[in-house]
């Protein structure tokens, strides 16, 4: 763990110890929390199903539309036929908690919270503000935190995306029985993109347990290439802030409407 990432998750430990949360209050309203189903979501919608997530701002390419309201992407995610929502929480990318609140309140899509989660408080926090699903990162976690997030989450009846970037962190996240397996095509520690990964994570699954390609989709064809390689779902952040119409953009990648030429 190196370079961008490390500096992400240093900031998120030292929000943590600086203004640590109050967590009698976030136990409380954990448990009140009812749940939607993210996982049947995914293996229900189209082949593959869309995962249409909300950020600001990325660490690699800077601001995407610093001034998107969240309100209105998502209900536009939904018209236009996503299966989920994933809502950026952490700050380096301009969320916050309070996103994933307002998504919960305009929206009936199961919603993942997409944050660098470090510490078991920060699922009380999701589960609290309305997720469904969190994400766990394996490049961040050890192997036994993962297991043991894990199992607090589903505890707080929370499933889980676990996510890897190199085949050698597998072993790993299937440890944890994710509720779905993440392949992140981005290098977390320099952002660069490379996607050959997806297929042969794909052949290594034991079976039903849904695949999730992350990062770098951006058209129909990379949707119904990774739908081959195995994908069950498909993670589409960047290419949806950046569009000039979000709506039209998800309807091109799930094959609504014929792509665009320029």
């Amino acid at each position: 763990m190196a370079g961008i990432l490390e500096g992400i998750v240093a900031r998120v430990r030292e929000r943590l110890a600086i203004a640590p949360p109050d967590l009698p209050r976030l136990r409380e309203e954990a448990h009140a929390h009812r749940a939607r189903d993210f996982r049947t979501a995914i293996e229900t919608g189209p082949q593959p199903a869309l995962i249409a997530e909300f950020k600001r701002r990325s660490p690699s390419r800077g601001a995407l539309r610093e001034d998107a309201v969240l309100r209105d992407y998502c209900r536009v995610y939904e018209l236009a036929g996503a299966s989920a929502i994933s809502v950026l929480t952490n700050p380096d990318f301009g969320g916050d908690l309070v996103d994933l609140r307002q998504a919960r309140d305009v929206v009936d899509l199961p919603l993942l919270r997409k944050d660098f989660v470090v510490d078991q408080s920060q699922l009380l926090q999701a589960a609290a503000n309305g997720a469904d699903c969190v994400l766990l990162i394996a490049r961040i976690l050890a192997p036994a935190e993962l297991v043991e997030f894990a199992i607090a989450a589903r505890e707080l009846n929370l499933q889980t995306l676990v996510e890897i970037y190199q085949e050698s962190e597998l072993e790993a996240a299937l440890a944890a029985q994710p509720d779905l397996l993440g392949v992140n095509a981005r290098d977390l520690a320099t952002f660069a993109v490379d996607s050959s990964k997806l297929e042969r994570v794909a052949a290594r699954l034991p079976g039903g347990l849904p695949l999730v390609a992350e990062s770098g989709v951006t058209s129909r064809q990379e949707m119904v290439t990774a739908g081959q390689a195995g994908a069950r779902g498909v993670l589409v952040g960047e290419a949806l802030m950046t569009a000039g119409s979000p709506a039209d953009k998800i309807r091109e990648l799930l094959g609504a409407v014929p792509a665009r030429t320029v």
